[in-house]
């Protein structure tokens, strides 16, 4: 999700000192890169990851190095990665006002470039200046949830996890058994009935193979049993809590065609913790903004951005064609369909085209 906040502007924006740090991120070494916004080059260190005390040090050294009284204000960026926020919120803590920059939306040479921490960290940085002088454009930035919203997310995100798990293990199964001319549905029937199963020329199944199937099974199970725990206690959950998020998810599932999965997952991910002034908003959260191409006489749709949240999206997709297909005849039904068949004659013309005669 992202938010392309712009900093407060001042009449005089450019006489606004204060010390800018971008920070490179690696598991071992985090680059430093400082800059007191005047076009001078940048200080660049180097401290151990996580050393949060020696991160403390260089910045009251940079502000030494660039004559920058104790009480300048700090603002540093780092892009998002397996981090998460800790360290967003470790700055925070130490009064250095973060942004967390989305990587994907940082513009890179198409050419073959050098490509270093140090150049990285150099880059940032310079970004990081334009962006406090005003430039929103120059990057997006991640909306950054509380420790206790991040939380909210976990028990439907193990869900999806162990509905993956689930699939996957009964494939692996399904697979093993085909490799043997087998083709059954996994179920405990046929896994206690493996030594009666035959392969293509008749003979039983082999016994590390058995062994190896029956050892799949019990994952599988396993991950249906937590599975089913988890369930039980989401719903537990919607009753007894008095939340406002939880009455968002009790107030979603009133409407048709919403139930417990996607209305947890709608005010978990986004409604619970965002908020929007208009559709455009909740299109670029969710990356189902249109991205359109032309050059010359050039026209045509690229389709959706897909650079929003894609377990929002994916959910926001599956709950329009469920309601195409179960509702059918609903006038929103209806107007999708008109407006689909609209866009595609419109395609249709701009692409019509011929080789001209030889």
């Amino acid at each position: 999700m992202k938010d392309q906040t712009v900093p407060m502007r001042t009449e005089n924006i450019a006489k606004v000192i204060r010390l800018h740090l971008a920070i490179e991120l690696s598991r071992k070494k985090w680059k430093l890169a400082f800059s007191d916004g005047r076009g001078g080059r940048a200080r660049l260190r180097t401290v151990a990851g996580r050393d949060l005390q020696a991160l403390q040090g260089e910045i009251a050294q940079a502000k030494r190095h660039f004559g920058l009284a104790d009480e300048v204000e700090t603002v540093s960026c780092y892009e998002a990665g397996r981090e998460g926020f800790w360290v967003h919120r470790a700055l925070t803590a130490h009064g250095v006002v973060n942004v967390i920059v989305d990587a994907a939306s940082i513009d890179v040479q198409r050419r073959k470039r050098a490509k270093t921490d140090r150049l990285d960290a150099e880059s940032l940085v310079r970004k990081l200046v334009r962006y406090y002088a005003g430039e929103a454009e120059v990057w997006s930035i991640v909306r950054v949830p509380s420790a206790e919203q991040e939380a909210a997310r976990q028990l439907h995100r193990d869900m999806a996890v162990l509905q993956r798990e689930r699939q996957q293990h009964r494939m692996r199964i399904q697979s093993l058994l085909y490799t043997q001319g087998i083709e059954v549905q996994v179920t405990a029937k046929t896994i206690r009935d493996l030594e009666q199963l035959r392969c293509w020329d008749g003979q039983p199944i082999a016994a590390d193979l058995q062994e190896r199937i029956r050892r799949e099974y019990a994952r599988l199970e396993h991950s249906e049993r937590d599975l089913r725990a988890l369930k039980k206690q989401q719903q537990a959950r919607v009753k007894q809590e008095t939340t406002a998020p939880m009455e968002k998810i009790r107030l979603l599932q009133q409407l048709c065609g919403i139930a417990m999965k996607s209305s947890w997952v709608f005010v978990r991910e986004l409604f619970g913790w965002r908020q929007f002034s208009n559709r455009r908003e909740v299109a670029g959260a969710l990356g189902l903004t249109p991205m359109p191409y032309q050059s010359g006489d050039s026209a045509h749709e690229q389709g959706i951005s897909r650079a929003g949240n894609r377990r929002v999206r994916a959910m926001a997709i599956e709950i329009a064609w469920s309601w195409l297909k179960y509702q059918p005849q609903s006038d929103l039904s209806h107007g999708i369909r008109d407006a689909s068949v609209g866009a595609e004659s419109a395609n249709d013309e701009s692409e019509s085209w011929r080789w001209p005669d030889d």
